[in-house]
């Protein structure tokens, strides 16, 4: 999904994980884990708006797994 116009394109570790509606603390554990991958633009790493999509995605999809095994 690409950024619109009012939305941005990377963000920071703290900026993203406001947007997760977790800690900071988390937000870097999930990065160290390679469950969200950042990138780096010069020094800086940032987060990019589509890795948080492709995170959300892919933790709905675990979720309605777990809840076909469950049935």
């Amino acid at each position: 999904m690409a950024a619109t116009a009012g939305e941005q394109l990377v963000m920071t570790m703290e900026d993203a994980a406001e947007r997760l509606c977790i800690g900071r603390t988390l937000m870097y554990s999930l990065v160290k884990a390679g469950a969200i991958e950042p990138v780096r633009i010069g020094r800086l790493r940032r987060v990019p708006a589509e890795a948080l999509d492709a995170f959300v995605r892919q933790l709905q999809r675990r979720n309605a797994d777990n809840a076909e095994d469950a049935v």
